[in-house]
Formats: structure tokens, C-alpha cells, sequence
């Protein structure tokens, strides 16, 4: 799956006449699209609220933002997941900006470690873990220690340039490439090759020679 959005569905069931005003129920889920998102919230309402997409309609779907997208939290994220043995519990802590990023690190470390699919997975809570003392996983813990500092393993030093990479130019300009340079009705401020700067004495002494 691609990057994900966190959405906010609201839906219910169609009215009848036993219940004119059915109930709403919201949840926020974790797709890709508007279209997959929908698709997962029928599938977990079908399950709580036996209610199909058939007899029931979206009443309004909206995207739920990072409020501080440039800070970096702590999340824990419970989650149930089916593997081809049974249906486990666990709990998964990351360091991410927003809590769709956390989702999608935990959908990529669920996939490398226990094969699960995107539809093999079902996310319980999302929860910002605020207090350092709350985060157990030692992994999330060694990068929260202050002066931390990460080793460069593969510095490639680069040796002093003994030759010039620019062609070499032996007669004298006495106006620098980077100078402007004055012709009868022009006037250049931006640096100038040596090759143009050559065209342009030519054609200097071309309209010299003609007045």
C-alpha cells in the first residue's frame, strides 16, 4: 500500500420505519484513499453493528491533520493481526511526525517480520506516549538519551586538486567574465564564458572597424 492518511468516516444505516433516525457511528481509519478507507469502515462496522454497505450510506468522510506535523512523538499502536497459525495481540511502539507515519512503519515492520498483508492487519488504538517513562521498547528508548550522537562508518576524504578543471586561457582580457561588459547598446551583468568573451571582442572589433 502507499502512504496513508488518517480519516474520520461517519456512517450509518438507511432510515426505516421501526427506525426513522438510526444511529451514526464515526471512526477513524488509516488508507491510502478515500475508496479504501470506506472499504474498511464497512468491514469493521459489518462486524460490531452487523450493518452492510447495502443497507446503510456514508454520511461524511474528512481528513484528520497532524496538529504539530514537525515535532517528532513517541506512538505505541495495539493491533491484531491473522497469521497463518491464528489471530494474535501485540503491541508496537515508533518514532514518527504524525500518526499516520507511525501506521505506515508499523504496516512495513509487520510485513518484513510476520509476512502480514494490509487486510491481515487490524489497528485497536493509536496512542502519543507523552511521559519518557511510559516507552518500554528498548529500541524507542536508546534514541531518546541526551547527547546522542551517531558515527560516520564511511567518510570519503577527497585529496587537494593539484590541476585545474577549467581550460586554461593565455592572452589578456582585461575585463573579468564576471564584470559587465560594455558594447554600443549593450550591457551584460551576468558571467560570461571565455568562449563568448572571445565572440564578443570579435564582434567588438567588427563594429570598430566599420565605423
Amino acid at each position: 500500500m502507499g502512504r496513508f492518511t488518517e480519516y474520520s468516516v461517519i456512517g450509518r444505516t438507511l432510515p426505516t420505519e421501526n427506525t426513522p433516525e438510526p444511529k451514526l457511528y464515526r471512526m477513524r481509519i488509516f488508507a491510502p484513499n478515500e475508496v479504501v478507507a470506506k472499504s474498511r469502515y464497512w468491514y469493521y462496522l459489518r462486524q460490531l453493528k452487523k450493518a452492510k454497505k447495502a443497507n446503510g450510506e456514508i454520511v461524511a468522510i474528512n481528513v484528520i491533520h497532524e496538529k504539530k506535523p514537525l515535532k517528532v512523538k513517541n506512538f505505541a499502536i495495539w493491533l491484531r493481526y491473522d497469521s497463518r497459525s491464528g489471530t494474535h495481540n501485540m503491541v508496537k511502539e515508533f518514532r514518527a511526525l504524525s500518526r499516520a507515519e507511525a501506521v505506515e512503519a508499523m504496516y512495513q515492520d509487520m510485513a518484513a517480520r510476520h509476512r502480514a498483508r494490509f487486510r491481515n492487519v487490524q489497528i485497536l488504538r493509536v496512542a502519543e506516549i507523552e511521559k519518557k517513562e511510559d516507552i518500554r521498547r528498548p529500541y524507542i528508548k536508546q534514541l531518546l538519551e541526551p547527547g546522542l550522537k551517531f558515527p560516520l562508518p564511511h567518510r570519503r576524504t577527497k585529496s587537494k586538486a593539484w590541476y585545474a578543471a577549467n581550460r586554461p586561457v593565455s592572452g589578456f582580457h582585461p575585463i573579468h567574465s564576471s564584470h559587465d561588459y560594455m558594447l554600443p547598446g549593450l550591457k551584460l551583468v551576468y558571467p560570461i564564458s571565455n568562449k563568448m568573451m572571445n565572440v564578443l571582442y570579435w564582434v567588438n572589433g567588427l563594429i570598430k572597424a566599420v565605423d
